[in-house]
């Protein structure tokens, strides 16, 4: 069953799927019975991706490996015991590889950082395990590491802490598998948890975050420049977007970067009042001007001079209301209800919609003159969560972070498969409803990793991918349709070809074909 090839180099570990683990006696694998009542190893786990050889160190390990797995480093000198950790290891589909010493891991930690070392404790008089941990936070810091030690030594093991104050796995020889693999697995979430985190600030880092807006992809990228030149500037600014898309953080956004960010900061919601109300909500009025009116009062109008006027939903003002307005806009006048004399205002506007004002305009329920006013400098769309599912990861990321900020909770991150269903929901509250989710989530969860099993009902149901909002593709040839499908798979799954493959129903090797065809890289 094994094939031991003596080399002047190394040597070397062959695996097949489903035979036993014989080896070092000082792992205990489970055992089942067979239906003749004797007692057999444990298969394999069937489900095994690939087989590939890791090399390093002089010596290599075939090991069946899951493209979705960790890469798991093993420091170890005996042969037997290597071979058992191995075939423990890979039953959970982890890519394993074998080292014999410290200075053969640093090697290969500078040439691939593992998500988890399995190391002894004592490595002999160049160093021990400790000495290791050291090393390995400098080198790949998001590493864990799972040392096998002794009884005597394992409480002093499980006490050990690194300069980052993280606790340390640890085994006791003789080894049992199943404690190896759960603590393994256990690292490896951490690990890897470790690393989206980091790799997210560093994404984020490359991309944008105007002031609160997080982001990386082009869809919102585009609009970000924009209003980067249009901030400092005195325009007036129309956002147009979809309801939960965030507008009134853009236009927050848009004052911090004027140059009226000392001055007030007034919004106004154009749908929640009546004409009336809303005419003496902005313009204010004299005494006396309707019933109720027992003194003079400023409007929000008055109250926002030298600074901005956010003026939310402005789809939904009365058309007696716009042709006022459009004075402010316009000259800065401002008359209070039941007064004669005219005030003037220097006012910034920013207004933000989630209808189409131009089928407003058509219909009759928006004025001309103040939708080209608004228009003028064009307007910024907000584009719905649904076609920015790249930022779906980070956001979720931010949101956990104020989760745990607001409500005194201490939730690490969220794991691959609950990532994968919250980046496939609909979202038709867009990030609104996404904060609203995660913080639920961070308040109710036991754990400190988010699964599936904290998702609410109504995502944690949902399997139909969401259409991302296909132009029409009237007018192109096949070719161009498949191009353009396999392009927003892959924006689907991040980049992600092998989830990509899956989704399409083609084999991995076809889409790279594929790919090479038309020119994607």
């Amino acid at each position: 069953m094994r094939r031991f090839t003596p080399r002047a180099s190394g040597y070397y570990f062959r695996r097949s799927i489903g035979w036993a683990v014989e080896g070092d006696a000082s792992i205990r694998e489970p055992r089942v019975a067979t239906r003749s009542g004797s007692p057999r190893r444990r298969p394999a786990t069937a489900s095994l991706a690939s087989s590939s050889w890791l090399t390093g160190g002089g010596k290599a390990v075939e090991c069946s490996v899951m493209s979705d797995k960790a890469f798991v480093l093993i420091v170890e000198d005996a042969a037997d015991r290597a071979e058992s950790i191995v075939r423990s290891l890979s039953r959970s589909g982890h890519a394993c590889k074998v080292v014999s010493g410290s200075d053969e891991a640093m090697a290969s930690m500078r040439q691939r950082p593992p998500d988890v070392i399995v190391s002894e404790r004592d490595l002999g008089a160049a160093a021990n395990g400790f000495d290791l941990v050291r090393l390995a936070r400098e080198e790949a810091p998001d590493t864990e590491i799972v040392l096998i030690t002794t009884a005597e030594a394992g409480e002093s093991a499980l006490e050990a802490v690194d300069g980052d104050g993280r606790s340390l796995e640890y085994v006791v020889a003789p080894i049992d598998a199943d404690e190896l693999r759960r603590k393994v697995d256990r690292a490896v979430q951490r690990a890897m948890t470790a690393r989206r985190e980091r790799l997210m600030h560093e994404q984020l880092g490359r991309a944008f975050s105007f002031e609160g807006m997080i982001g990386s992809g082009d869809a919102l990228a585009r609009e970000i420049k924009r209003l980067t030149k249009l901030a400092p500037t005195k325009c007036t600014v129309l956002i147009v977007g979809e309801s939960g898309t965030g507008k009134e953080m853009v236009a927050t956004a848009i004052h911090k970067q004027s140059t009226r960010s000392g001055k007030a900061f007034v919004p106004i919601n154009c749908a929640a009042l009546s004409e009336n109300l809303l005419e003496s909500e902005l313009f204010g009025h004299v005494k006396g001007a309707f019933t109720g009116a027992v003194g003079d009062r400023k409007g929000l109008l008055e109250a926002a001079d030298g600074g901005t006027m956010f003026l939310d939903e402005i789809g939904d003002m009365p058309l007696s209301m716009q042709a006022k307005l459009l004075r402010t806009l316009e000259g800065g006048e401002v008359k209070r209800v039941g007064a004669n004399d005219v005030r003037h205002v220097d006012v910034r506007f920013v207004a933000a919609t989630h209808r189409d004002l131009w089928q407003r305009f058509e219909s009759g329920d928006f004025r001309e003159d103040l939708f080209y006013r608004l228009h003028a400098q064009g307007a910024i769309r907000i584009p719905p969560l649904r076609e920015r599912r790249e930022d779906i990861a980070l956001l979720v990321d931010h949101f956990i972070r104020m989760g745990n900020e607001e409500n005194g909770r201490s939730v690490i991150g969220v794991t691959a498969e609950a990532l994968r269903k919250l980046t496939n929901q609909s979202w038709r509250g867009n990030v609104r409803e996404l904060k609203y989710v995660v913080e639920r989530m961070v308040i109710e969860a036991d754990h400190d990793m988010l699964d599936v099993e904290d998702l609410p009902d109504s995502v944690r149901g949902s399997t139909d991918l969401v259409p991302v909002g296909l132009p029409s593709l009237a007018g192109l040839s096949m070719a161009d349709v498949e191009k353009i499908h396999i392009l927003n798979t892959l924006k689907l799954t991040g980049g992600n070809r092998e989830k990509a493959a899956s989704i399409l129903k083609i084999g991995a090797r076809t889409l790279y074909r594929k790919l090479k065809d038309y020119g994607i890289t």
